[in-house]
């Protein structure tokens, strides 16, 4: 009998705070930790670089990151899943309905004060 051992890979939950780069997004990863000699809480935050072939996670998403083999200097995880994806703002007013004019530059009139 030959047993086949599975492999687990280590899993992480961040939310995405770059995606500027081409198949490459950025993930920060919060964790709340005791401080060794203090013990209060502390947030103790990590920044990974993985792999998203498709493009589909965008800035603000909490996504889980999978841990792969290395794909560049930085790059050693790849998007598992995007779990909760994040509100978008139009920055656009026209795709609302709303038109833009020429704006007017004010200038201050010079006199006595």
């Amino acid at each position: 009998m030959t047993e086949t051992k599975k492999v687990v890979k280590n899993e992480k939950i961040g939310a995405v705070v770059s995606n500027k780069m081409a198949k490459t997004i950025v993930v920060e990863v919060t964790r709340r930790v005791p401080h060794p000699l203090y013990k209060r809480i502390v947030t103790k935050r990590k920044k990974f670089y993985a792999h998203d072939e498709t493009g589909q996670a965008n800035v603000g998403d909490v996504v889980k990151i999978i841990e792969c083999r290395p794909m560049s200097r930085l790059k050693r995880w790849s998007l598992g899943e995007v779990l909760r994806k994040a509100v978008q703002v139009a920055t656009d007013l026209s795709s609302i309905g709303i038109e833009t004019g020429p704006e007017k530059r004010v200038t201050k009139k010079k006199g006595k004060r």
